[in-house]
């Protein structure tokens, strides 16, 4: 897994060169990523709890799905791929594009692209990447991320926090 090449690019998201992942996380160098907001009908929002095997937030809740844009990937097919390998699901038909995260020590120098799309599951969770996954209120999670719940990875703080004020606007 850490052999995958990923896009290392500059304060403007600009393309610079592919390196192999473990390498642009160790480095701290910028990079881009995804993150997808699944909701059912009901308004609930799925997480998935990072495997225990993840060298970056093992066992902590972040994001619905999400991954870096592979080498000469862009940010939509990756979060049309991420769903599918992730959870099992083709959500093209609700995929939209949200907001961009810029690259910070909080998101792991990733930009972030964040997406939002609809699902009620079943889910086939990759056993690789997902321990668990459950439907959260969004209530719920915003009283977790306002008492900086330790058990959500930074970058899903951020990203929520940045969503509530793009919903509310």
């Amino acid at each position: 897994m850490n052999e995958e090449l990923i896009a290392v690019v500059d304060k403007n998201d600009q393309f610079i060169e592919n390196r192999a992942r473990n390498e642009v996380h160790k480095l701290g160098l910028r990079h881009r990523a995804v993150h997808i907001l699944l909701f059912n009908d009901a308004g609930q929002l799925f997480l998935q709890k990072r495997a225990l095997s993840k060298d970056v937030n093992a066992g902590l809740w972040d994001t619905s799905a999400a991954g870096h844009v592979d080498a000469g990937e862009d940010y939509a097919t990756c979060a049309h791929r991420e769903t599918i390998e992730e959870l099992g699901v083709c959500v093209d038909a609700t995929l939209k594009f949200l907001f961009k995260l810029p690259a910070l020590p909080e998101t792991g120098m990733e930009f972030v692209e964040v997406y939002r799309c609809r699902h009620n599951g079943p889910f086939t969770l990759e056993v690789a990447e997902i321990d668990d996954g459950q439907w959260f209120s969004t209530e719920d999670i915003s009283m977790r991320v306002k008492a900086n719940d330790t058990t959500l990875t930074e970058t899903f703080k951020s990203l929520w926090t940045q969503f509530e004020a793009f919903t509310d606007a």
